[in-house]
């Protein structure tokens, strides 16, 4: 019997893009129907690269009372995908490329980002828990807090 090493699995094979990737995960429910009610959906299961930043279930669960049932409603939509899209940087970002600096990167809503990676990573305050769950299509990073955009003065 010969052994090939050549079709080992990988611990990390991205078998899906972002969103069936946080879905079956389990703990991005939250994040999964504020994508699907900002009609962003389609757009990251698309080409990319994108690189998320992923508030958890329970990052979502922080925010004050009432908050995300109020951006789910269609009159917040524009809201909704703002703040989305600020979890959203273009390219896929594995935490490799950034250990050890202390950067601003734009995202995909348009405003610059804070990511810190000097001890630990951080991310526009949240702590990244989990780095590098690569998808077909990109890659996620979890994070413990809902990131929110500047807004305009």
């Amino acid at each position: 019997m010969t052994t090939n090493t050549e079709s080992a699995t990988p611990t990390h094979v991205a078998l899906h893009d972002i969103v069936d990737t946080a879905v079956a995960a389990g703990s991005f429910t939250t994040l999964v129907a504020a994508v699907t009610a900002a009609g962003l959906g389609e757009t990251l299961k698309g080409a990319g690269p994108f690189t998320v930043f992923a508030p958890t279930d329970e990052a979502f669960a922080k925010l004050p009372a009432g908050t995300v049932e109020n951006l789910l409603k269609p009159e917040n939509k524009d809201t909704l995908v703002s703040i989305l899209t600020y979890h959203v940087v273009p390219g896929k970002v594995m935490s490799a490329d950034i250990a050890g600096k202390a950067l601003h990167v734009k995202t995909v809503q348009g405003a610059d980002v804070a990511v810190d990676a000097t001890n630990g990573v951080t991310v526009g305050g949240a702590t990244v828990v989990t780095a590098d769950i690569e998808a077909t299509n990109g890659v996620i990073h979890v994070i413990d807090a809902v990131i929110m955009p500047p807004t305009a003065a």
